[in-house]
């Protein structure tokens, strides 16, 4: 037996699967979610923009409720508004109706004050002014 090149028989191994190389996505939210993305340099230049971005949008928030809380006031305002002009037109109404004379006359008959009510028609009265013609020197 020498020095003979021996052949063996090539044992196949299992294939393995190839790792799946890990898309951007995964990656960024790995680095968001484990925090590292904090510590990178180029996230730090760009903090200040991000907390401007934040403070805008705390801003557009509270404008939205501000907005929100105008208009709920502005509906009650004018409701009230109808409100209060209903209770005008029927007080006023009642008003008229309580101050025709037939209606005095029989409030004041009702109160016993022994005010009655005239029968004579009201005459008009005329004065007459004289001139005089007096100089004063």
């Amino acid at each position: 037996m020498g020095n003979k090149f021996k052949e063996q028989p090539k044992v196949e191994e299992p294939k393995s699967e190839k790792p799946i190389k890990e898309n951007k996505i995964v990656r960024s939210v790995a680095n968001v979610v484990s925090g590292s993305f904090l510590s990178q340099e180029a996230t730090l230049k760009k903090l200040p923009f991000v907390f401007f971005l934040s403070f805008l949008a705390l801003c557009y928030i509270a404008k939205g409720y501000y907005d929100d809380d105008q208009v709920r006031k502005h509906n009650r305002l004018t409701n009230d508004i109808k409100e209060f002009r209903t209770q005008y037109i029927v007080v006023k109404d009642s008003l008229v109706i309580l101050s025709k004379q037939t209606e005095v006359a029989k409030a004041l008959a009702a109160q016993g004050t022994g005010i009655k009510e005239s029968v004579v028609p009201p005459k008009k009265i005329l004065v007459q002014t004289v001139k005089t013609n007096s100089k004063v020197d």
